[in-house]
């Protein structure tokens, strides 16, 4: 061998040495970092009192997530847990779900010092999350008499009129039971209104301004407001003096205040098991993501192997097999039973041949030992037929099977199942969530060749399940085009479920009130105006059974791809006796649509509707809205619309837009939704006179008040009753919308 041979050959060794040697450095480290995360592991607490601790959560330092920390209070027996440093109790905790359940401190409001007219509900909550009021469960509940509260979100500024109101509630005391001891709930243990109201909070934040507003009346001097979980069960306790200090409320929370940069059902370095991924949060008020774990899987999804395979094959009830059931990670596999061929994930989906039914019938023990888990699967399914039926009880499904004994065609087509809407919406995935309404969710979907709109209960209490029934009761009894079409409904679940006709291009508040100059023409908005008032006249008096809308506004008017328009959420509608001409119930309504007289009386007309109607007129004469636009003084919309009309200066508030492109009816609009927003209900028209009265306007085809003779009929001096009207409405307008529309601020629980 020569030299140089074997200097390569030294040299082959060194490296092989050095690479050994890193080798077995790094294996060294990899142990070491392995037992330093095992003795963490070891000294977290994973325990508080009765409460369980995972990661994220924890109490020592390099126990938890950033912002995930928590503080076990030993003082207590025993112990309690707590957000942060220590001011928020924590009542439960669930990962998979991503909330926190705590215990929400009652906010105490005084009317005799006005410095305690305002609280602040989340002080122990940082700004910056990773903790909000949960969006979907939670409710803003006021006990007291005579007075409102308004929740708001946190302006940059301390300013309170800057500040934007998400909810409010008032609560009213007529003076026999202003009296503290006698105050109680309604029979459902909801609040009802009197002595006690409540109100969804459908934004979630960390911390709210909870502010009062008494209202004329006997009050009581101190009010209890709590922010709590939705149903909750407002017994007799907590009305007769024994307020609690706090009520449980939940929290959601995410990892982080940004949206993961990932797909969905990829990983995320947070999401540590090795079957799970991120996903975004859907909240309004806020933006990140949580992890979850995969699907087939469940457990914690923020520790190494935190997501375990389920056993499919034991629980038929969500994985359902009729055969031979093999579970694998992350599903199950579903065979029939030997001699059989079909799907077995359906009941009698398995078909057999002769020969094989021969030879079962040959073996009896074979038969019993093989049909045995059949006949316990059958058995769940005869229990789950039974909850069915109990459902469709509880959802009055009485009045779908008197529907079917008069007409069957309709029936049958109303019936849905479960199972279509489920496969529809593909079991109700958020991507087809298209809007929210004041009664519930509506999902996108497609059942056959229809593409078809899905409303879904938010809460699940009577209150609800009753307005989704009404609106079955209302929408199955009537049709006009320009009224949204039912096309069927669900009753097998805890929550009925409604299905319509999908109408594609938005609302009509959608497109008045878009961005930029120019909006919809003055042409269409006179014509969806008198598409409105025929849906209404046909309500008031063309259908079976007078119906009173309550809830008129250009977010429940639809529009299709060729503008037209159609009257939709009919969840707040009433149906009224034929010998009556107005009923009393409890007030419900949108602020600045809300008849005033409605309001104080609490007695329901056609006239209300009527109202609201004049109310959407000077909305499309102006392109402002009604709720959030103020002016001089202090006016609402209308107070200041009528002023202007009063005066002749009408141009002043018309949408620049109108006045270009309006041929000189304008003023005679401008007159009938004055005469609409009388404050006494026998002063404004029906809703047949307005319709008629638009008719006109739109065909141009004589007076404004052709077919219209108690309106128009000229006296022996040449003017009409339509002139008189509007001389009227000019000099009561300071009356009427001073005080009144004053308290009209307030906004009414659905």
């Amino acid at each position: 061998m020569d030299v140089t041979t074997v200097v390569v050959s030294r040299r082959r060794f060194v490296r092989r040495f050095v690479t050994a040697a890193a080798v077995a450095v790094a294996v060294v480290a990899l142990q070491l970092q392995l037992l330093a995360a095992a003795a963490a592991k070891n000294n977290c607490s994973r325990r508080c009192g009765d409460i369980e601790l995972e990661y994220p959560f924890g109490v020592q330092a390099g126990c938890y997530h950033p912002g995930f920390n928590l503080t076990c209070n030993q003082s207590y027996h025993p112990p309690r847990l707590f957000l942060g440093d220590g001011t928020v109790q924590v009542l439960g905790i669930s990962i998979p779900n991503a909330t926190v359940r705590i215990n929400s401190s009652v906010i105490t409001l005084y009317d005799d010092d006005r410095s305690k007219d305002v609280a602040w509900w989340g002080k122990g909550l940082s700004n910056t999350g990773p903790y909000f009021l949960s969006e979907s469960k939670s409710l803003l509940a006021l006990l007291g008499c005579n007075a409102q509260v308004d929740v708001m979100v946190p302006a940059a500024a301390a300013d309170r009129r800057n500040q934007t109101v998400v909810g409010s509630c008032t609560a009213i005391c007529p003076p026999s039971i202003s009296d503290n001891s006698t105050i109680g709930a309604a029979d459902d243990d909801v609040c009802s209104g009197i002595g006690c109201c409540q109100t969804n909070i459908m934004l979630g934040y960390p911390s709210y301004l909870i502010q009062m507003k008494v209202l004329e009346g006997v009050h009581l001097p101190i009010l209890f407001v709590y922010m709590i979980d939705q149903g909750f069960n407002f017994s007799m306790d907590v009305f007769f003096g024994k307020h609690p200090r706090g009520l449980p409320a939940s929290l959601d929370w995410i990892i982080s205040n940004s949206t993961s940069t990932r797909p969905r059902n990829a990983s995320a370095p947070e999401c540590r098991s090795a079957h799970s991924s991120c996903r975004d949060s859907v909240a309004n008020a806020h933006q990140g993501y949580r992890c979850e774990c995969s699907h087939g899987y469940q457990g914690n999804p923020y520790i190494i192997d935190g997501c375990n395979d389920i056993d499919k094959c034991s629980s038929p009830d969500i994985y359902p097999c009729y055969g031979n059931c093999k579970n694998k990670p992350g599903g199950y596999d579903c065979d029939c039973l030997e001699g059989f061929k079909g799907n077995a994930t359906l009941l009698k989906g398995c078909e057999g041949s002769t020969i094989a039914l021969i030879v079962c019938g040959g073996s009896i023990v074979l038969f019993l030992v093989i049909a045995s888990p059949f006949v316990i699967r059958v058995i769940k399914k005869h229990k789950e037929k039974k909850l069915k039926e109990k459902f469709f009880k509880q959802n009055h499904g009485l009045l779908l099977q008197q529907l079917i004994s008069k007409n069957t065609d309709f029936g049958d087509r109303m019936i849905i199942t479960l199972e279509e809407l489920q496969k529809a919406t593909n079991n109700f995935d958020r991507t087809r969530q298209v809007g929210a309404g004041g009664h519930g969710i509506v999902f996108k979907g497609i059942i056959g060749l229809n593409v078809v709109a899905i409303k879904k209960s938010k809460i699940v209490v009577q209150r609800e399940i009753s307005e989704f029934i009404n609106e079955v009761a209302i929408l199955s009894q009537v049709n006009h085009r320009n009224m949204v079409k039912l096309l069927g409904c669900c009753l097998e679940t805890a929550v009925p479920l409604l299905v319509y006709e999908f109408i594609s291009n938005g609302t009509l508040y959608h497109h008045l009130h878009i961005e930029g100059p120019v909006s919809l023409s003055w042409d269409d908005r006179l014509r969806i105006a008198l598409e409105v008032a025929r849906a209404l006249s046909y309500l008031h008096s063309a259908s079976s059974m007078p119906i009173y809308h309550r809830d008129i506004k250009s977010a429940n008017i639809l529009l299709d791809d060729s503008l037209t328009a159609k009257v939709s959420d009919f969840g707040a509608s009433k149906y009224t006796p034929v010998e009556r001409s107005e009923i009393t119930t409890a007030i419900q309504g949108t602020i600045g649509y809300l008849d005033p007289m409605y309001y104080y009386t609490g007695r329901l007309t056609d006239k209300s509707d009527v109202f609201s109607f004049g109310v959407l007129l000077v909305e499309l004469l102006t392109r402002k809205k009604p709720i959030s636009d103020t002016f001089d003084n202090g006016d609402n919309l209308i107070s200041y619309f009528i002023k202007l009309l009063s005066k002749g200066n009408l141009v002043d508030i018309l949408d620049p837009q109108v006045k270009m492109e309006e041929g000189g009816e304008v003023h005679e609009v401008a007159i009938l939704a004055a005469i609409c927003t009388k404050l006494k209900g026998d002063e404004r028209p029906s809703m047949r006179e307005v319709e008629m009265t638009l008719e006109n306007i739109v065909l141009k085809k004589g007076p404004s008040c052709r077919g219209n003779t108690t309106l128009c009929r000229p006296d022996e001096n040449g003017n009409s009753a339509l002139q008189t009207l509007i001389e009227g409405v000019t000099t009561e307008a300071s009356r009427q919308y001073s005080m009144e529309l004053e308290m009209l601020s307030s906004s009414f629980p659905r």
